[in-house]
């Protein structure tokens, strides 16, 4: 633990459309476009995110990803990228889960980090090369539907932080 006490301390927000735009999108239904199809028995949130997975040939995966609860504090100690294509993660529960993303730093390697608390539901589309943490549950194992990219090329570049860089010790909300 001597290692995190070097570590700043990581503010998380709430996560919202306009805090997020830099890196992605948010995904959910509240202020989105919507209509009625199947003869009105269903409701249609449309284009929630843009999926970028063509490059070199790409393809769309769908995937479930089941996350394992994290406890604070958490020590940021690395990042990653997709140079490929973007990454959705919606939560198949209405449950909370941490983000933290890193905008471009001058050499290419990431730069100053943010902190996000999605929930009731909310998830978020990382837009292709945006810096950020593996997924981070919590209170309890989580599932997720992650649509991603598949083919040819090496779309994942890892970054580590020695000591860690940053550490997320409270929650908004939280004394």
């Amino acid at each position: 633990m001597r290692e995190m006490s070097s570590a700043a301390k990581l503010n998380v927000q709430l996560l919202t459309r306009v805090a997020f735009a830099p890196f992605g999108d948010v995904i959910e239904t509240d202020g989105a476009d919507h209509y009625p199809i199947n003869n009105g028995t269903t409701e249609r949130y449309h284009d929630l995110a843009d999926v970028d997975v063509g490059a070199q040939s790409g393809r769309s995966l769908i995937n479930i990803f089941r996350g394992s609860p994290v406890a604070l504090p958490v020590p940021i100690t690395m990042v990653e990228r997709h140079p490929l294509g973007s990454q959705a993660f919606i939560p198949l529960a209405p449950r909370p889960f941490l983000i933290v993303v890193a905008d471009a730093g001058g050499s290419g390697e990431p730069g100053n980090l943010f902190a996000f608390l999605s929930v009731n539901g909310q998830g978020v589309n990382y837009r292709r090369n945006v810096w950020h943490h593996p997924l981070l549950a919590l209170e309890q194992s989580t599932d997720f539907l992650v649509i991603d990219r598949g083919g040819p090329g090496d779309n994942l570049e890892e970054h580590a932080f020695q000591p860690p860089r940053h550490i997320i010790e409270r929650l908004p909300g939280q004394l």
